[in-house]
C-alpha cells in the first residue's frame, strides 16, 4: 500500500507556498526541488514510490505550480530569492538535515542551500540538474546568455519562444525513445501555468538572472570536493538542454559519484520512473545507513 500524498499550503515571509509531503516525518527527509518549467506536479509519482522508507517534501517554486505568484515589483524574482523561500519552508516544517533531489532550476536552488549549510545535506540526487558548464548544449543556451548580457528587443522575443506550447511539449518529448510513454497532461498543465498573466515577465527575470547560477559554480565544485557529500546523478542522456558530460563532470570533484545515463530526456521521469526509482532507493539505502 503507498503512503498517501499530502497536498499543503505554509505561509513564508508573507507569501503562500505549496507543497506535497508524504512519509512519516521521523523517517530521513529527502526534497524535491523541481524545474523550469513545471511544478512539483513533476514528482506526482515518485513521491509515494519514496514514501515507505523517507519523509517526503516537493515544494513548488514561487511564480510556479500553485504557490503564490506576487508581480515582480513585489517579489525579487532571482535564484537568491527562490532559494531563501525554500529554507525559510524547511526551517517553517522543522526538517534540520535532509536529501536533495534536484531537476533544472532546482539544482541552483539545491547547490545554494548547500553552501549556506552544508551539514544539512546528507545525499544528492541529480536528475538532468546542471552544475558545470560541461552540461549546457548549445544552441538552447546561447539564446539565454545572450539575453542576459543584454535583454534588447530582439533577444527577449527568441526568449519568449521558450514559453511557448510548442518549447513546452518539446522538453518533455524530445530525446525519449518511445514518447507515447509520456502523458500529454504534462504541457499541458504546465503550459496553462506559464500563460497566466504577468508570469511572461516572471520567467524573463529568471532568464535573466540565470548567469549569477554558473557564477556560483566555482563554489559548489570547493563544496563537492570538500565535503564528498554521496550523489547520484540519473541523467536523461539524449536532453538538449542538459547534455550528458553535465552528468559526468560530477566525477571531476566526486570521484565516487554514481552516475548512470539513461536513454531519455529532459523530464527522465516521466518515461524512467521504475528506473530512477529503483536507483535512488538503493543509492539512499547505502548512503543514509
Amino acid at each position: 500500500m503507498t503512503s498517501p500524498v499530502h497536498h499543503r499550503t505554509a505561509t513564508v515571509d508573507g507569501l503562500d507556498v505549496f507543497y506535497r509531503e508524504a512519509g512519516d516525518p521521523a523517517a530521513p527527509a529527502v526534497v524535491l526541488l523541481h524545474g523550469f518549467p513545471t511544478s512539483s506536479h513533476m514528482f506526482r509519482h515518485l513521491i509515494p514510490a519514496l514514501a515507505d522508507r523517507y519523509h517526503v517534501i516537493a515544494p513548488d517554486h514561487i511564480g510556479f505550480g500553485q504557490s503564490a505568484m506576487p508581480a515582480p515589483q513585489d517579489f525579487p524574482y532571482t535564484f537568491e530569492a527562490l532559494t531563501e523561500v525554500t529554507a525559510g519552508l524547511l526551517d517553517h516544517l522543522g526538517i534540520d538535515r535532509f536529501a536533495l533531489y534536484v531537476q533544472d532550476y532546482g539544482a541552483p536552488i539545491g547547490w545554494r542551500l548547500a553552501l549556506q549549510a552544508p551539514d544539512r545535506i546528507t545525499a544528492i540526487i541529480t536528475q538532468n540538474g546542471n552544475a558545470y558548464e560541461e552540461g549546457f548544449v548549445k544552441p538552447f543556451w546561447d539564446g539565454v546568455f545572450a539575453y542576459a548580457k543584454d535583454p534588447a528587443p530582439e533577444n527577449e522575443a527568441a526568449m519568449r519562444g521558450a514559453l511557448t506550447p510548442e518549447t513546452t511539449r518539446w522538453q518533455y518529448l524530445n530525446g525519449v525513445a518511445d514518447p507515447s510513454l509520456v502523458s500529454p497532461d504534462n504541457w499541458v498543465h504546465d503550459q496553462a501555468l506559464l500563460d497566466r498573466p504577468g508570469n511572461d515577465e516572471i520567467q524573463l527575470r529568471l532568464f535573466r538572472d540565470y548567469p549569477t547560477n554558473v557564477d556560483l559554480y566555482p563554489q559548489v565544485h570547493r563544496y563537492f570536493r570538500d565535503s564528498q557529500v554521496p550523489l547520484l546523478a540519473v541523467w536523461g542522456a539524449n536532453d538538449e538542454i542538459f547534455g550528458p558530460d553535465g552528468a559526468t563532470a560530477f566525477a571531476q570533484d566526486l570521484p565516487d559519484a554514481e552516475i548512470h545515463l539513461l536513454d531519455s530526456g529532459h523530464f527522465a521521469l516521466e518515461s524512467h520512473l521504475d528506473t530512477i526509482t529503483e536507483r535512488i532507493r538503493g543509492f539512499l539505502a547505502r548512503v543514509l545507513r
